[in-house]
C-alpha cells in the first residue's frame, strides 16, 4: 500500500514535550483539514468497510454521549469554509458527500474528519472509553482497551506509573466546557502505515532516529461535552518522511 503522507505540520513535533505536555486549544481548531485529508479520509473508508468491528465501538450506555459528539463535531465543520453542512449531510473538502446516520454516530464521524475520536466517560473513580472510531491506532488495539479505564488503557506504557496514573485522571476531571486542551506525541517508524494496531503483549515496532525513515506524531484534544460531560480525546495523526523532517526542522535528526 502506498505510504499516506503530509509535508507540512502546524508544530514542530521535534520539541521535547515532558508529560502531559498539555495546552490550551481554540475550540475552532479542534478539527483539522491538512494535506493527507483525502487519502487518509479514503483509508478510513477503506477501514470502516473492511475492519469495522476492529475499529469502531460504543457501549449502548455511551450512545447519548456518542450523539452529542456527533452534534458538536458537525457544528464546528459548519463554521469551517471547506466543509459545507446541510439537512442530513456533509460535503467534505474532497467532494464526498456523507450522510449523517444518527443510528450510527461513530459510524458517521469516521467519514466526517481525520482524526479518531474516543468518548472518555467518568464511572466510579476513573474516566472510561466507552465509545470510539480508531482507524489510525499506534501500537494498540481498542477490543482490548474498550470499557476500561484510564489505568487499564495505559498498560503497558512504562512511564505510566501511579504518580503519572493519578496527573492524567485529574487533567480529565479538570478538562472545562469551552476550553479544551491539546498535546502531542512523536516517535521514528520503520513502517509508514495509519493503521497499526498491536495487542499488549505483542513486540513493539522498531523505532529510532537512527532506524526509521519515518516521524509519526499525534495531535491530541481533549474536549468536554457540556450536556453529558464526556470528555472527547481526539487522535490526528501524521506521519512526515525523514527529508521532509529534515527541511522542516533541520536540527531535528
Amino acid at each position: 500500500m502506498t505510504a499516506i503522507l503530509q509535508t507540512r505540520l502546524g508544530y514542530d513535533p521535534t520539541r521535547r514535550n515532558p508529560l502531559p505536555g498539555i495546552a490550551p486549544m481554540d475550540p475552532d481548531d479542534w478539527i483539522i483539514v491538512d494535506d493527507a485529508h483525502g487519502p487518509q479520509m479514503a483509508e478510513r473508508a477503506r477501514l470502516l468497510a473492511a475492519q469495522r468491528d476492529r475499529v469502531l465501538a460504543l457501549d449502548e450506555g455511551a450512545r447519548p454521549a456518542a450523539l452529542e459528539l456527533l452534534d458538536a463535531v458537525l457544528a464546528v465543520l459548519a463554521r469551517r469554509a471547506d466543509h459545507a453542512v446541510g439537512a442530513g449531510r456533509v460535503r467534505r473538502p474532497d467532494g464526498v458527500t456523507v450522510t449523517i446516520d444518527r443510528d450510527d454516530p461513530m459510524g458517521t464521524l469516521g467519514h466526517l474528519v481525520q482524526q479518531d475520536l474516543c468518548l472518555m466517560e467518568k464511572r466510579g473513580d476513573e474516566h472510561v472509553l466507552t465509545a470510539a472510531v480508531l482507524c489510525f491506532p499506534a501500537s494498540w488495539t481498542l477490543d482490548e482497551k474498550f470499557l476500561r479505564p484510564l489505568t487499564g488503557i495505559h498498560v503497558p506504557v512504562d512511564s505510566y506509573d501511579d504518580t503519572m496514573a493519578r496527573r492524567v485522571q485529574r487533567l480529565f476531571d479538570g478538562v472545562q466546557i469551552g476550553r479544551p486542551l491539546w498535546r502531542f506525541n512523536a516517535l521514528w517508524y520503520v513502517d509508514p502505515a495509519l493503521h497499526q494496531p498491536r495487542r499488549e503483549n505483542d513486540r513493539r515496532p522498531e523505532r529510532g532516529a537512527q532506524s526509521a525513515d519515518y516521524l509519526r506524531t499525534e495531535r491530541q484534544s481533549l474536549v468536554r461535552l457540556p450536556q453529558t460531560g464526556a470528555v472527547v480525546f481526539g487522535i490526528h495523526t501524521t506521519v512526515l518522511a525523514r527529508d521532509v523532517v529534515q527541511m522542516l526542522w533541520p536540527d531535528a535528526v
